[in-house]
């Protein structure tokens, strides 16, 4: 059976690597690979943090699917795939010695072609959210970082009316006119009066609603309206027979909007609320590999796989190793909680402290401040006290530098920077109800009756802190956790497991954060 040679031929190339990167689970996997290939069954699977940081285990499934006699598709961001096609396939070739035809694309390549396809997440989801026959029923798939899955079915389901589309509609509808530029002066005067957030942008107010209610009924009469206009009014209809007359399993778009307001023009958006539905027919038409890091602390991730509509399939997950990928976790018990007057001035104390502690350690300090005006102002404050060494969101540092950064910058440049000795986290991660995205969905959790913390925030939070945290381990550094919430409310305990493995630490001293020290932690 294949997975018996997958498995031959991969522990013969792992032995015959000198110095390549271990990874204890590789076989593991690429068996697990190989009969999903073979019996066309889904499966999904998570690596860990720290492996799916490093992308060590994509040795694995690049030797299934190279292996496999018939073609396979692989899902992968633009970076991955040139990682892929420099590095790991031709090493695999080169050693299995097999004459595989491989293509990158944003559609397959004929009906012949019985190869590799490497293709964006974007590109594979648009032909499997349309009606186009990008991608052929049936091949079988393996989309790696599936962490991000959601993030990206969101993206592409998102639809949007520019300001530029408000020209056009005026121009299909002269005998609107009126109507048209009276709606477009009334939601612009409207959408101004939100004030200023860090998204600067806004869930649709009822007043703004109203607006939008009856310029769909006029253009409701209009032969010829833009289809982006027609699809908006039909998707908005859902929004007014929702208010009293749909169940509550069949919710609405959410609706928002986004603001310029140096250039005073404003945009609309909606996307799907629920996208279980939508995407469940997907994975019936092909066998899936789906690989993520650190998805839910349970192998079978069930909120992910409800969220994301995955029913059937063969869930895996690898263990932490614990002796090598332990940080060093330092939780002070005496700091404001973040929502309290006092935590701006005893956390920027805290980090000059921590700062100065680490000063004369090599390696990067990475200050990781999820709050917009709070990480402009500390990276102001330290830059006055530390110099050119602290940089916001930049990725040229010096060797000892300090950078100030928000939770997606870091997980959009981790791998290109070094991994940090120090890493301050001013406060957990949790998705933000500024943003209109998330109070949209923790709306619609509290509608439905369900706790929309340890569905969503919480599980959010957790993924979002294992990825953040996965470089320290490299260099087994010092973690400074500077949210007291984790010691004084109950949902503590989940932070600190998924933190694990990790060695407390009781008190700091300059010593900690010499290299190779591992004897003062308690």
């Amino acid at each position: 059976m294949i997975e018996a040679e997958v498995h031959l031929s991969l522990h013969n190339f792992l032995r015959s690597q000198a110095g390549f990167p271990s990874w204890p689970h590789h076989l593991t996997m690429a068996r697990l690979v190989a009969r999903a290939l073979r019996v066309g069954r889904s499966a999904l699977i998570q690596v860990g943090a720290v492996c799916g940081y490093q992308g060590r285990y994509r040795t694995s499934f690049i030797a299934s699917a190279l292996m496999w006699h018939g073609s396979v598709i692989i899902v992968a961001t633009e970076a991955v795939q040139q990682r892929l096609l420099r590095v790991e396939i031709p090493r695999l070739q080169q050693w299995l010695q097999v004459n595989k035809p491989i293509r990158t694309g944003d559609a397959w390549p004929d009906s012949e072609f019985q190869g590799l396809l490497l293709t964006s997440p974007e590109a594979w989801l648009k032909g499997q959210l349309t009606s186009s026959d990008n991608f052929p029923p049936g091949i079988p798939t393996i989309i790696d970082g599936v962490d991000d899955l959601e993030d990206w079915v969101r993206h592409q389901l998102t639809q949007t009316i520019q300001p530029q589309d408000w020209d056009q509609l005026i121009l299909a509808c002269p005998r609107e006119v009126d109507a048209v530029r009276s709606a477009w002066a009334e939601l612009t005067h409207e959408i101004f009066q939100h004030p200023a957030n860090p998204y600067e942008c806004y869930l649709i107010a009822q007043s703004e609603a109203d607006i939008l209610t009856r310029l769909c009924g006029v253009l409701e009469s209009v032969e010829g309206i833009p289809t982006i206009w027609k699809e908006f009014c039909q998707q908005f209809s859902k929004l007014n027979d929702n208010s009293a007359n749909l169940p509550i399993a069949s919710p609405p778009p959410l609706f928002w909007s986004t603001i310029a307001r140096r250039q005073g023009l404003f945009s609309l958006h909606y996307a799907p609320m629920e996208l279980g539905s939508i995407l469940a027919p997907i994975w019936q038409r092909q066998p899936v590999v789906l690989v993520g890091s650190a998805l839910e602390p349970e192998t079978e991730a069930p909120l992910f796989r409800q969220r994301l509509g995955l029913d059937d399939v063969t869930c895996l997950k690898f263990a932490s190793d614990s002796q090598s990928e332990a940080i060093q976790l330092h939780i002070p018990y005496q700091l404001p909680l973040p929502n309290t007057p006092e935590f701006q001035a005893a956390f920027i104390h805290k980090v000059r402290t921590l700062l100065c502690l680490s000063a004369t350690a090599p390696g990067l300090t990475v200050l990781l401040v999820g709050d917009v005006p709070l990480k402009a102002q500390s990276g102001a404050i330290l830059a006055a006290e530390f110099g050119s060494r602290v940089q916001v969101e930049k990725t040229c540092l010096d060797d000892n530098g300090i950078l100030v950064s928000g939770w997606e910058f870091w997980r959009e440049h981790q791998a290109v920077l070094p991994a940090p000795q120090l890493l301050i986290i001013a406060t957990l991660p949790l998705p933000s109800l500024e943003n209109p995205l998330v109070a949209g969905r923790v709306a619609y959790y509290k509608r439905s009756h369900q706790d929309w913390f340890r569905l969503f925030l919480l599980p959010t939070a957790l993924n979002e802190l294992q990825r953040a945290v996965a470089p320290v381990r490299e260099s087994q550094g010092v973690v400074a956790l500077l949210d007291s919430r984790v010691v004084n409310r109950s949902y503590g305990s989940q932070i600190l497991a998924a933190l694990s493995p990790l060695a407390r630490l009781n008190y700091l001293d300059p010593s900690l954060f010499a290299q190779g020290n591992e004897d003062n932690s308690v």
